[in-house]
């Protein structure tokens, strides 16, 4: 169950970093609602980087080595792909609103991708949101076999190397459950997240 806030038409990337520090995140009705309105889960999804999970096959996924593996050099693709609209998912909360905050946070190095790419095609990526040692993942694509999971694999590595304490999924899946991924209460989160927030903004 999640806690929701009115609609807010005018938000800045101020608020919205101030937002994630408090533990609220942006969510649109649709990609076509300019609108966008607070989420702040009573059960929060987090992936434990400790405890983060690659299953045998994955792993050997991973080191066959599929795809070339970039950080942050094609962020507006990534979005805008996440944002896209797939018979999987036929519906998105990613309107015109969030794709141009997260932009403009990425240009002052709070939000970033982790891209696959098969040749000069971008086959898979996420993207997410870094805030002092935590980073809040926000949505993932993908266009090839396991190109999002790697995508997270490499992530978490990244991650591990720079010093993040946390990784927030907002919500779980089964899919992301199979990683590792598990539910806490609002309270345990906040912990987590103070703590996180303790800490100086940690380059990704």
């Amino acid at each position: 169950m999640a806690g929701r806030r009115g609609k807010y038409s005018k938000v800045t990337p101020e608020m919205l970093l101030r937002a994630y520090s408090i533990g609220m995140f942006p969510m649109a009705e649709s990609a076509d609602d300019p609108e966008i309105f607070w989420v702040e889960p009573e059960i929060r999804g987090i992936l434990p980087l400790d405890s983060f999970h690659v299953s045998k096959s994955l792993a050997k996924d991973v080191r066959r080595a599929p795809f070339e593996i970039r950080f942050d050099t094609a962020f507006d693709a990534v979005i805008a792909a996440c944002g896209e609209a797939t018979e999987v998912r036929p519906s998105t909360w990613i309107n015109d609103t969030i794709r141009a905050l997260y932009s403009t946070l990425h240009h002052f190095g709070h939000t970033h991708s982790v891209e696959a790419w098969d040749g000069d095609d971008l086959v898979g990526g996420l993207y997410g949101v870094s805030l002092g040692s935590a980073f809040f993942g926000e949505s993932m694509f993908s266009r090839r076999t396991n190109a999002s999971k790697i995508c997270l694999v490499h992530l978490v590595e990244r991650l591990r190397h720079k010093g993040f304490t946390l990784l927030d999924t907002q919500f779980t899946t089964e899919h992301l459950k199979t990683f590792g991924a598990i539910d806490i209460p609002k309270d345990d989160y906040a912990k987590l997240l103070d703590k996180a927030m303790d800490s100086p903004h940690l380059a990704f």
